[in-house]
């Protein structure tokens, strides 16, 4: 138990001295990401579609 206190302490005082972004910037990287991650969801949902459809025509569909 005395070990996970003192990582808790530890944890503690090394995120104290950490330097952050400013709340700005972390605003703007968040949207970023996030629009990245729906046009990567976009274009594997589109090349998804095409094989699929591609796949069908080949061997004969529903």
């Amino acid at each position: 138990m005395n070990t996970a206190i003192n990582f808790v302490k530890e944890a503690y005082a090394e995120l104290s001295r950490a330097t952050w972004m400013p709340r700005d910037k972390v605003v703007q990287s968040t949207i970023f990401v996030f629009m990245v991650v729906i046009l990567v969801a976009a274009f594997v949902n589109t090349i998804d579609f095409g094989l699929a459809r591609i796949l069908d025509a080949v061997i004969g569909g529903r």
